[in-house]
């Protein structure tokens, strides 16, 4: 046991283990460490504590220790103390009588000081424990102990533990009241292994005094004649009862018991009641107990008497002998009774009527279990046959209820009076003849039954006479209506027979009562009529094939006014029967008796070829005669035909990957030519290997009509004519169709190469500029193709590598150049002021043109090889260490280079001037120029001369003189300078410095010293060169941000002049739903039907073509465009190209069938200017005042492509054509232009036209409807609307991209200036900037003073870039850098 000092507060505990700072093994001896004490007493401190060795107190006695322990020991709870405020105090061992109360109770809880405490104490997690008092009672049993009240109190701060008084203690037994402190939350009844305070008062519970007594019955619903128990509640030694009961109305039951027993729970058995309850539900009584002697000695207990059990049957009517009517049922009122003429219930009560005497009786049942009484019935009592009285036995009985005597009755059964028996008669003069149930009537087919009557008889065969109650249930099927009257005296409808023997008629007369259902009926079959028609069926088909027989056969016969067969044939009848029909080929006919039908089979009908349709036979037979009718189809398969296609004998020409002019349609034919309609019939298309169709690998077959659409084929094929064939397979036979011959064109829209053009002789130095590149696209007929958006020309440039040819993804990329003025015609992308990679190598230049989003047309790669440039300065081929030499007498102290390698590079660090040859000049030089007093080099010499061969000088060695003057710890430089005969200009001159002592020791010091320079000076050049890398990026960036943000705000600007705003949030989402509602409307306006040309444009095989007239220009005015359309008639079909080949060249393909128009052959001289204005203007002053908005016709077109062509075009055809509103205002027009200069043509928008000789009227100078034009009509231009909305779809797809774009970048220039902060960056900047100072500091110790040498600058401070007109390194390889030095 030991005790702290200078601890606040002071540990007592027991010591566990030492603590010495440090690795130690073993037992080790030393000062200092520190001790773990157990706190004690451990009840109060369950916890330990460290403090130094030196804080023990080593003075303080083990006995003060003890005793310090036992103190706080005494703190913890020890007792109970219990009292009884209330009074009703409860002693040990107490036997009390039930029911009697416990006081309430006051409880603290104290320790071995006597002091009330509510909770642990301690300084530790103990001293928050609270202590709660459990109470429990518990009753002992012989099955075990039971836990009857528990409640647990807490000490409430101001009051004590506390517990209500008992009163509900009333079971005899033995008790246990305990008192038990627990704590809280966990409710544990010890602590630190030791029990909390307890205590246990045992009592007992008797029973008190006689006084008052209680009885209940097993049940108070009593059944007559029933015993039942009654039970009183208390010890009863000499009893006397009586018994007595009554209802409301006073009267009473006769009640009788068997015995009682007695002692505590008194028990009368055996009680019985008798009387009436006049319901099965029973009746309340009151039930009066008299027990003698007791302070209250009655008690009154309501019960209710039920019905006794079954004791017999009661059966209405009381007559033992009944009489009933066969077929009808016979009901009884049954009653279940008990002793006491009660109508009882009682589960499963079924009363049973067995019926005997005859088979087949039925059996009655009825349920009584939930009234007693019900009605017994059941299904008709019905004896078959029975002609005479009959006698049967009735027995009424419970099944489950054997005590229950059953009752029998005699029935007398006599013979039902009701209808029994129907029969049916047919009357032929004066003899009625039975017609039987089911029996078969042969009558003439059409005919009508007459004079049918009908009988009914009783059980007893008596008849009926039939009544008008019994006429309205009587029936008939053959008709809806019957005569009421003819019912009354036995008469039935009249029966017509079908008039098809094949239709046998089904007669039924019914009669239906509530007794008995009875039928008869009979089947009429129609015989056949006299001969009346002759008959002819097919049976097949229908159609027959040209050139073949009908396959099925003709049956002839003849029939009946109806139509039914008679047997009129006979062998010799085939000569009489004759057969006729246009086209009928009779040489195959064959005409056969068939014996076992009675008629005449003819085949072989077939008829002559000839168009088809249906063809009509007529067959006769003496009077008779028939037709029948066959369609005529089409003969098998035999060729294929095309569908609206050209003339097979000339070539198609069809432009290479564009579609044919014509969907390619075939059709099965006959050997006829008619059309076979023949469905599935599988199509193929032969042709050669170099001829590709697109759609392919498809599968057609023909339809229902025998045709096939194989659609609009896209042809690729090489240059030239081709040839390909249509061919069918129907049954396994080949069907051979026209060969169709192609001339396959080169498509002057489609890109195959791209054509670069450059100066290749001239040489590419390192950071110089590209020589201009042309770029031209060029198609499949080598024609330059023309209006290409220029930012889908591309140039990349990459370093050569021998893994491939294709451009790696960090390829550099060009945009090409705006054209200029002196440019060459439009098609040429020019890339000019490019710059040349800086470093030496070989590089792949490759131009791209985007044809969509993912094919790009690549030209050709340029190898190219990038040269030095201009030799620029002396360097070392590498860098050496700043040496550090001393005068001493030994070499290796003294040698300043080893083995130096110098070259001459260019401004960009690349070798060159490999073909020069000079002298290098080695001198010492101090640091100041007036410093004299410098070392020498070996030899006392302050110069030395190397030669200087191939580009290169090598230096093997360089060694300073013994003794050789110059100041201690001074820093000389060593200059190499380089003279060339060949060079009329100086190089940069290359300065080496180095470290001179006297002292060897010192000098191992310097060349420490300068080593340790050199690689601060390397890793200052590396991070300087990393920031302003960064610098020149973030420059950029933000040049390109401000430049994306100015076409930003110019795009902004033109949607509001285009009534186009956009949010300032949400812009994305914005524009894409304004895109997508722009589009749609563009779509619907395009989709809406507008005039358009349909006559077939020629096809444009190379650039060459422009096309035909009709399809160069567009009107928008309806009567403007059909006036001038017709106008231009003549012209319209005639192709425009720009040069004669090319019009000669369609004159002889088309074998001069075809108009055409050579622009270079017009003479442009005397075309009008456009600008011209109309002739009523003089000298730009208005001349007169015309009618009718005169305007020049040529104004009124508008021209999709190729304007500058077109207009020479429509200059030539139409001139000065002025076009006005009428022909009055044409004329007026005209009177008054004549009068000062000649007037031109004139057309008017109601179809008019004058000549410019001033004739007008009749046909031809009258145009015609715009339907008489045949689709030959200028078509109408897209809606302004639509030309609107595409410059704003523009609009918005050109902001959403630069919008993009906008974001993009200043993305990325937020993410390299949060780098640029970015504790990495910040880390790299302290850095630098203590490699400075560490470098300051180097020098000025090392040399005493700051040094003013060339490039100290560069290394102590940051220097300024200088921004120059040399391109910036593109922004891909500035970030590459930036990254690799990350």
């Amino acid at each position: 046991m030991v005790k702290t000092i200078k601890t606040l507060p002071l540990f007592y505990g027991s010591i566990e283990k030492f603590f010495l700072y440090g690795n130690h093994d073993g037992e080790v001896y030393a000062t200092g460490g520190e001790v773990q004490i157990a706190m004690e007493p451990r009840a109060l401190y369950d916890e330990t504590k460290i403090v130094p060795i030196a804080k023990l107190d080593r003075t303080f006695a083990e006995k003060a220790v003890k005793k310090y322990v036992e103190d706080e020991m005494a703190r913890l709870p020890d007792r109970l103390s219990v009292t009884w405020p209330e009074g009703d105090e409860l002693f040990p061992n107490e036997i009390r009588p039930a029911g009697t109360t416990i006081g309430a109770l006051r409880i603290e809880i104290l320790n071995k000081k006597g002091e009330a405490m509510q909770k642990l104490p301690g300084t530790g997690h103990g001293g928050s424990k609270k202590l709660l008092v459990e109470l429990k009672v518990i009753l002992h049993t012989s099955s075990g102990n039971k836990e009857i009240i528990s409640h647990i109190s807490q000490h409430g701060g101001k009051w004590p533990y506390w517990f209500k008084k008992m009163e509900n203690i009333q079971k005899l037994g033995n008790y246990t009241l305990k008192l038990q402190v627990v704590l809280n939350e966990s409710n544990a009844d010890t602590y630190a292994g030791r029990p909390l305070p307890c205590k246990a008062i045992k009592f007992s519970v008797k029973a008190g005094a006689q006084q008052y007594y209680n009885y209940r019955t097993q049940t108070n619903q009593i059944p007559a004649f029933s015993s039942r128990e009654l039970r009183a509640g208390a010890e009863v030694s000499e009893l006397k009862l009586v018994l007595s009961s009554s209802d409301s109305h006073g009267s009473g039951l006769s009640l009788q018991y068997e015995e009682i027993t007695k002692g505590p729970n008194c028990i009368i058995r055996g009680v019985t009641a008798k009387g009436s309850v006049n319901s099965c539900q029973g009746k309340n009584f009151n039930l009066k107990v008299i027990l003698p002697g007791f302070k209250e000695d009655s008690q009154i207990l309501k019960i209710r008497l039920l019905p006794g059990p079954p004791h017999q049957l009661k059966v209405k009517p009381d007559s033992e002998f009944l009489v009933i009517e066969n077929g009808t049922a016979f009901p009884f009122q049954v009653e279940v009774l008990d002793e006491s003429d009660n109508i009882t219930t009682q589960p499963k009560l079924v009363v049973h009527c067995k019926f005997l005497g005859a088979p087949n009786l039925p059996v009655y049942t009825v349920d009584c279990s939930s009234s007693g009484t019900s009605i017994l019935s059941g299904p008709a009592i019905q004896v078959q046959n029975i002609k005479k009285d009959q006698t049967l036995k009735a027995k009424i009985e419970i099944p489950s209820c054997k005590d229950v005597a059953p009752v029998e009755k005699t029935i007398k059964l006599l013979p039902s009076s009701h209808v029994a028996r129907l029969q049916i008669f047919s009357v032929e003069g004066q003899k009625a003849i039975q017609i039987k149930h089911q029996d078969e009537v042969n009558w003439i087919a059409g005919d009508v039954m007459h004079n049918l009557i009908f009988q009914m008889y009783d059980e007893g065969e008596r008849e009926i006479h039939v009544t008008s109650t019994l006429a309205e249930k009587i029936k008939v099927n053959w008709t809806p209506e019957i005569n009421k009257e003819h019912l009354l005296q036995g008469l039935l409808p009249d029966v017509q027979v079908p008039t098809s023997v094949k239709d046998m008629r089904y007669c039924q007369v019914s009669f239906q009562d509530d007794h008995v259902s009875l039928e008869s009926a009979f089947t009429v079959r129609p015989l056949p009529d006299e001969p009346k028609h002759l008959k002819c069926e097919l049976k097949g088909a229908k159609t027959v094939q040209m050139g073949q027989e009908l396959q099925g056969e003709i049956v002839v016969i003849v029939t009946d006014q109806y139509g039914n067969q008679i047997q009129a044939f006979s062998p010799s009848s085939l000569s009489a029967l004759g057969i006729a029909g246009i086209g009928l080929d009779s040489s195959q006919l064959k005409t056969t008796f068939q014996e076992n039908t009675q008629s005449i089979s003819v085949r072989g009908i077939k008829f002559i070829p000839g168009p088809p349709g249906n063809k009509d036979l007529c067959f006769t037979w003496r009077e008779f005669s028939d037709f029948i009718r066959v369609q005529l189809v089409s003969g098998p398969p035999a060729k294929l035909l095309l569908i609206d296609w050209p003339e097979l004998k000339e070539f198609v020409p069809v432009i290479n990957g564009k579609e044919l002019q014509h969907p390619l349609i075939v059709q099965l034919c006959d050997q006829w030519d008619n059309p076979a309609p023949v469905p599935l019939v599988k199509i193929n298309i032969i042709k050669a290997n170099n001829l590709k169709l697109t759609p392919s690998n498809q599968q057609y077959k023909t339809d229902e009509r025998g045709r096939a659409n194989l659609g609009l084929f896209s042809v690729y094929a090489p240059r030239g004519k081709h040839t390909m064939q249509v061919k069918a397979i129907h049954n396994r036979n080949t069907i051979e169709g026209p060969i169709i011959k192609l001339m396959i064109l080169p498509d002057p829209e489609k890109p195959i190469r791209l054509n670069v053009k450059y100066d290749k002789d001239t040489l590419f130095l390192a950071g110089g500029t590209f020589t201009d590149f042309m770029i031209t696209v060029i198609s499949e007929d080598d024609s330059i193709i023309k209006n290409i958006n220029p930012a889908r020309i591309t140039m990349k440039m990459w370093k050569h590598s021998n893994n491939g040819n294709r451009p790696p993804a960090n390829a550099e990329t060009f945009s090409c150049n705006k054209i200029k003025g002196n440019d060459k015609e439009d098609g040429c992308f020019y890339f000019r002021d490019k710059a040349i990679p800086h470093k030496v190598g070989t590089y792949c230049i490759q131009f791209g043109f985007m044809m969509d989003k993912a094919l790009i047309l690549n030209s050709e790669q340029i190898i190219i090889d990038v040269q030095p440039n201009q030799p620029m300065k002396l360097v070392p081929k590498i860098q050496p260490a700043t040496p550090a030499v001393s005068n001493v007498h030994s070499v290796a102290n003294r040698t300043l280079v080893k083995d130096l390698h110098l070259i001459i590079t260019d401004d960009f660090n690349n070798q060159t001037g490999l073909d020069l040859v000079g002298t290098v000049i080695a001198t010492i030089k101090g640091s100041n120029e007036e410093d004299t007093d410098t070392p020498l080099f070996i030899g006392k010499v302050r110069t030395l001369e190397f030669p200087f061969v191939k580009g290169s000088a090598n230096i093997t060695s360089l060694v300073l003189a013994e003794n050789s003057p110059g100041k201690d710890s001074t820093e000389y430089f060593i200059k190499f300078e380089l003279q060339l005969p060949d060079l009329s200009r100086t190089l940069e001159s290359y300065s080496l410095p180095f470290m001179f002592s006297n002292d060897v020791k010192k000098q191992q010091q310097m060349l420490a010293f300068a080593k340790q320079k050199d690689e601060l000076s390397q890793s200052i050049e590396m991070y300087r060169t990393v920031f302003e890398t960064s610098k020149q990026l973030i420059d950029e960036m933000k040049c390109q941000v401000e430049v994306a943000k100015s076409k930003e705000a110019q795009l902004r600007n033109e949607l509001k002049t285009n009534n186009i705003d956009i949010p300032t949030t949400q812009q994305v989402p914005h524009i894409e739903a304004l895109l997508k509602r722009k589009i749609l409307e563009q779509e619907e306006l395009k989709k809406k039907p507008r005039r358009s040309c349909t006559l077939p444009n020629y096809t444009k095989s190379s650039g060459n073509i422009l096309g035909k007239i009709a399809h160069l220009a567009q009107i928008e005015d309806d009567k403007a465009a059909m006036v001038i359309s017709w106008h231009l008639a003549s012209d319209m079909d005639c192709v425009v190209t720009l040069t004669t080949d090319a019009a000669r060249r369609i004159y002889d393909e088309t074998q001069g069938r075809q108009q055409v128009l050579p622009l270079d052959s017009i003479y442009k001289k005397n075309l009008p200017d456009w600008r011209r204005p109309l002739p009523h203007y003089r000298n730009g002053k208005l001349y007169f005042r015309p009618i009718g908005d005169p305007v020049f016709a040529r104004d009124l077109l508008t021209f999709p492509d190729n304007i500058e062509h077109c207009e020479t075009v429509f200059g030539m055809l139409l001139g000065d054509t002025i076009i006005l509103d009428n022909l009055d205002a044409a004329n007026h027009y005209r009177r008054e232009v004549v009068k000062i200069t000649h007037c031109p043509t004139l057309l008017t928008r109601d179809g008019d036209r004058i000549r410019s000789n001033g004739k007008f009227g009749g046909l031809q100078n009258k145009a015609p409807p715009m339907d008489k034009l045949r689709g030959m009509v200028f078509g109408a231009p897209v809606p302004k609307q639509c030309l609107v909305l595409g410059q704003q779809i523009d609009l918005l797809q050109q902001y959403r991209n630069a919008l993009d774009k906008l974001n993009s970048l200043t993305k990325e220039l937020n993410s390299e200036l949060e780098y640029l902060q970015s504790p990495e960056m910040k880390k790299k900047k302290q850095e630098l900037d203590e490699r400075e100072k560490t470098l300051k500091l180097m020098e000025q110790h090392l040399l005493g003073v700051t040094p003013t040498r060339k490039g100290s600058d560069s290394l102590g401070h940051p220097t300024k870039v200088e921004m120059t007109d040399c391109p910036n390194p593109p922004k891909r390889m500035r970030r590459e850098v930036t990254r690799q030095n990350r």
